[in-house]
Protein backbone atom coordinates (compact mmCIF):
# COMPACT_ATOMS: atom_id res chain seq x y z
CA UNK A 1 0.00 0.00 0.00
CA UNK A 2 1.53 3.28 -1.15
CA UNK A 3 0.60 6.41 0.74
CA UNK A 4 0.28 9.62 -1.27
CA UNK A 5 1.14 12.77 0.61
CA UNK A 6 -1.55 15.37 0.41
CA UNK A 7 -1.28 17.21 -2.87
CA UNK A 8 -3.70 19.45 -4.72
CA UNK A 9 -3.53 17.48 -7.96
CA UNK A 10 -2.72 13.90 -8.92
CA UNK A 11 -2.06 12.25 -12.26
CA UNK A 12 -4.12 9.15 -13.06
CA UNK A 13 -1.93 6.14 -13.89
CA UNK A 14 -4.53 3.34 -13.89
CA UNK A 15 -8.25 3.33 -14.65
CA UNK A 16 -8.88 -0.45 -14.79
CA UNK A 17 -12.46 -1.03 -13.70
CA UNK A 18 -13.20 2.72 -13.75
CA UNK A 19 -13.03 3.60 -17.46
CA UNK A 20 -16.01 5.97 -17.25
CA UNK A 21 -14.78 7.63 -14.04
CA UNK A 22 -11.04 8.06 -14.63
CA UNK A 23 -8.86 8.89 -17.61
CA UNK A 24 -5.22 7.74 -17.66
CA UNK A 25 -2.85 10.68 -18.05
CA UNK A 26 -5.32 13.24 -16.75
CA UNK A 27 -4.75 15.50 -13.75
CA UNK A 28 -7.42 15.24 -11.07
CA UNK A 29 -8.09 17.63 -8.24
CA UNK A 30 -7.45 16.01 -4.86
CA UNK A 31 -9.91 16.51 -2.02
CA UNK A 32 -8.16 16.21 1.36
CA UNK A 33 -9.50 13.21 3.30
CA UNK A 34 -7.35 11.96 6.19
CA UNK A 35 -9.64 8.97 6.84
CA UNK A 36 -9.36 7.79 3.22
CA UNK A 37 -5.58 8.30 3.28
CA UNK A 38 -5.42 6.08 6.36
CA UNK A 39 -6.90 3.28 4.24
CA UNK A 40 -4.54 3.78 1.28
CA UNK A 41 -7.08 5.78 -0.69
CA UNK A 42 -7.04 9.16 -2.37
CA UNK A 43 -10.20 11.23 -2.90
CA UNK A 44 -10.39 12.99 -6.27
CA UNK A 45 -13.02 14.79 -8.29
CA UNK A 46 -13.68 12.34 -11.12
CA UNK A 47 -15.26 12.66 -14.57
CA UNK A 48 -18.75 12.96 -13.05
CA UNK A 49 -17.70 16.11 -11.21
CA UNK A 50 -18.19 14.38 -7.85
CA UNK A 51 -15.48 13.35 -5.42
CA UNK A 52 -14.78 9.66 -4.88
CA UNK A 53 -12.06 7.66 -3.15
CA UNK A 54 -9.83 5.41 -5.24
CA UNK A 55 -6.73 3.36 -4.44
CA UNK A 56 -3.80 5.75 -4.14
CA UNK A 57 -1.73 3.40 -6.33
CA UNK A 58 -3.84 4.59 -9.29
CA UNK A 59 -2.38 8.11 -8.98
CA UNK A 60 0.88 10.01 -8.77
CA UNK A 61 0.81 13.27 -6.76
CA UNK A 62 1.84 16.32 -8.77
CA UNK A 63 3.44 19.46 -7.43
CA UNK A 64 2.68 22.19 -9.92
CA UNK A 65 4.21 25.64 -10.26
CA UNK A 66 2.16 28.19 -8.25
CA UNK A 67 0.73 30.03 -11.28
CA UNK A 68 -0.46 26.82 -12.95
CA UNK A 69 -1.94 25.56 -9.68
CA UNK A 70 -3.75 28.86 -9.17
CA UNK A 71 -5.14 28.83 -12.73
CA UNK A 72 -6.37 25.23 -12.45
CA UNK A 73 -7.98 25.86 -9.07
CA UNK A 74 -9.78 28.94 -10.40
CA UNK A 75 -10.97 26.99 -13.46
CA UNK A 76 -12.34 24.18 -11.30
CA UNK A 77 -14.41 26.65 -9.26
CA UNK A 78 -15.87 28.42 -12.31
Amino acid sequence: MRKIKTSTFALCLDNDGYKSSLEVGKLYRVVPDKEAEGHGLIRVIDESGEDYAFASSRFHPMELPPQIKKTLLQASHA
